[in-house]
């Protein structure tokens, strides 16, 4: 099994990045603020005006270090990687089950399946914790309103037909959202997903985790030698990763709505920790360490993973789920198991 690797999050204005000694070093204002050892990371991941050197550019695409680029609040900017890993084999039958209709209708419905179970499973969960009876009962009546559009992916249906179902039961979803949510600053309330731009607090930092998930996605695919740009639920588009935002579809609801709900709930970020403009939100820095400290911590947990049925690192399951997918395409599995957190 793979080892989970670090991330490292940069996120202090004019920071510089350079490569010394098998370390990769930090200088802000001309002083060395932190050295970490090459072999520890994986990724980088680099927010706002940050610089770095050639040499460090270098030699994370010789080493496989994933560095990527974005503005301080999360939108992606670029990605540097080395030269592409994997069996050009596994990336041809890739390439043509995508132009297969019946094949992407397939691994759409089990990309969804995963995805109202989970948000089910989310809804059931709140009301068990609700003290209110009235949103208990509305929380479980949810719940069954998606396990009922889940049923309806067991029969044959066009991609145009999945779509559908599946905006159907987001709306459901989110139309509760603000009842998970117990944030002790009583302005923060979710209201409606809004994405670009996000129009409250609570949709910044969604939209904020989503991409952190969306990166550790595409990595992983590149690393079972996929291509993260050909999938089959999302449209393909140039640039886009395609494939990395369908598997993203069934770890949204365990991964990223549970951990943004936490921090709120538990009153670890608050109105101070966000600025807004134009009916814009933005998340300040020391927001942004909070959510990404808790992200690595999450990372790190264990659980047992459903189809293996052995324990793995949280911060596995991107890559668990890329693998299950290349066994899919080699024909060593019969359909793609998705992962359902119980």
């Amino acid at each position: 099994m793979k080892s989970l690797q670090n991330t490292l999050y940069v996120t202090t204005k004019d920071s510089y990045l350079f490569w010394e000694n098998e370390c990769i070093a930090v200088r802000i204002g001309g002083e060395d603020k932190v050295r970490i050892p090459s072999h520890t990371l994986d990724s980088i991941l680099c927010f706002g005006n940050t610089t770095v050197s050639t040499p460090l550019i270098r030699y994370c695409g010789e080493r496989g270090i994933g560095l990527s680029f974005l503005s301080e609040n999360g939108a992606f900017y670029g990605r540097i990687q080395g030269p592409v890993s994997g069996n050009v084999l596994l990336r041809q039958r890739q390439f043509i089950s995508c132009s297969d209709p019946v094949f992407a209708a397939r691994m759409s419905a089990d990309f969804l399946c995963g995805k109202l179970l989970n948000e089910k499973n989310m809804l059931l969960r709140a009301a068990r914790e609700a003290k209110d009876a009235d949103i208990a009962s509305k929380l479980r009546l949810k719940a069954d309103e998606i396990a009922a559009i889940a049923r309806e992916l067991k029969e044959p249906a066009g991609l145009d037909s999945l779509r559908g179902l599946e905006g159907s039961a987001a709306s459901v979803y989110f139309s509760c959202f603000d009842d998970m949510l117990h944030a002790q600053d009583r302005g923060l309330k979710f209201e409606t997903r809004s994405r670009r731009p996000p129009r409250n607090e609570v949709n910044a930092v969604l939209s904020f985790v989503y991409m952190l998930l969306k990166n550790d996605l595409q990595s992983a695919l590149e690393a079972v030698g996929l291509d993260p740009a050909c999938g089959y639920l999302h449209t393909l588009r140039p640039g886009r990763p395609a494939l990395a935002l369908d598997l993203m579809e069934e770890l949204r609801a365990p991964l990223c709505d549970r951990l943004v709900l936490t921090l709120f709930n538990r009153g670890q970020l608050k109105k101070k920790d966000f600025t807004s403009e134009l009916g814009q939100f933005t998340i300040e820095e020391k927001g942004r360490k909070t959510i990404l400290s808790a992200w690595q911590e999450r990372k790190r947990e264990n659980i047992q993973h459903p189809f293996l049925k052995e324990k793995i690192e949280i911060g596995l399951i991107p890559f668990v789920q890329a693998q299950l997918l290349a066994r899919v395409l080699r024909g060593d599995l019969d359909e793609y198991p998705p992962f359902i957190w119980r």
